[in-house]
């Protein structure tokens, strides 16, 4: 899976699992760092961006592919993202002919934990 170029700097990596929405996986650098001890909150953001897009763009490749733009984007800081590993998956819960619509959950210690979460709108180009 191709990620956009946003995901390099973060330091995103991605694990696909059969039946699941791409889980992304954002280790603790300096390059995400906002206050001393903590996740920078752009950083979580992109995070859950990137995850959105992986998991529409898995659902749109399962209907012959198209590109995506992002129209409304909502994030809730939940708790403060520590020093430790940060994982996050995207689930489409609409995908239209022209809009989708993602959630996005990102977390450290557990998935039932969360530390943020996003709600975002995407117009959808389909391809041909």
């Amino acid at each position: 899976m191709k990620l956009p170029p946003y995901a390099d700097l973060l330091g995103l990596s991605v694990d696909l699992e059969p039946g699941l929405p791409p889980l992304l996986t954002m280790p603790f650098t300096d390059g995400v760092t906002g206050r001393p001890g903590f996740l920078h909150g752009g950083a979580i953001g992109g995070l859950l961006e990137v995850a959105a897009i992986a998991a529409l763009q898995q659902a749109l490749d399962a209907e012959g592919g198209g590109r995506v733009k992002p129209i409304g984007v909502t994030i809730d800081f939940m708790r403060g993202g520590r020093e430790k590993l940060t994982r996050a998956r995207g689930i489409v819960t609409r995908l239209g002919t022209r809009v989708a619509n993602v959630d996005a959950l990102a977390w450290q210690d557990a998935e039932d934990r969360p530390i943020a979460r996003a709600r975002m709108n995407y117009l959808v180009m389909r391809a041909g």
